[in-house]
């Protein structure tokens, strides 16, 4: 089960979200302020951590700053009042992976959720076979017929989320809020330029095949 990290100093609001967390199959820890929450990560192993900004003795900002300095990539969403550019700026920057302005649907909160843990699943899995060819995903590249080829970041992140879960249609929209993130003004159209792009360096790779689902999205599809 995916333990939540909640730091909140509203009682009301994280016994909220917790509860909705619950709810939907994640286990909820909650921390009143970044201090709180720097003592709960030394106890205890967090996959997302759900965050505030306005809090006592350490904010939203600072707890990411203080995380992303100590090298520590576990995914934040943070939930703020502040709801102007310049503020999601200063988060995104700090290091913030996803942002949410209260009062917020705690529906889309889960499916926040979800994605960004899906999307470091892509990043914490390290290797992924396929007959002979092999996405090293350290090294951004896919070993074909012996030949290693070194893939743009964006390229790679989207092969190695479609042969992650081969036979499985993905929506346009799915891959760009997992792979650009929810944020993000880019053209749906960007992921098909990708794909494109992604055909053409592996036109002779015959372990694994991009298949276009018409009217739905892609999917990968290996080679028996």
């Amino acid at each position: 089960m995916f333990q939540i990290l909640v730091v909140e100093d509203d009682e009301k609001l994280a016994k909220l979200y917790c509860t909705v967390l619950k709810r939907n199959g994640y286990n909820a820890i909650v921390a009143e302020n970044g201090e709180e929450a720097l003592k709960v990560l030394d106890k205890e192993f967090i996959d997302l951590i759900l965050s505030d900004i306005m809090m006592p003795k350490m904010d939203g900002y600072e707890l990411t700053r203080v995380l992303r300095d100590a090298g520590v990539n576990t995914p934040i969403l943070m939930i703020t009042a502040k709801e102007q550019y310049e503020d999601k700026q200063t988060g995104f920057k700090a290091g913030i992976d996803d942002y949410m302005v209260k009062p917020i649907d705690v529906n889309e909160m889960i499916l926040r959720v979800g994605a960004l843990l899906r999307r470091a699943k892509i990043f914490s899995d390290k290797k992924i076979m396929c007959r002979s060819s092999v996405l090293d995903y350290d090294a951004l590249t896919i070993t074909v017929n012996k030949e290693e080829v070194l893939l743009p970041q964006k390229e790679f992140q989207l092969l190695y989320k479609l042969v992650s879960y081969p036979n499985k249609i993905f929506t346009r929209q799915q891959l760009m809020d997992e792979i650009w993130g929810m944020e993000s003004e880019t053209d749906e159209r960007t992921v098909d330029v990708h794909i494109n792009r992604l055909r053409e360096r592996l036109k002779e790779c015959d372990d694994l095949h991009i298949i276009t689902v018409r009217g739905l999205g892609y999917k990968v599809v290996k080679a028996e």
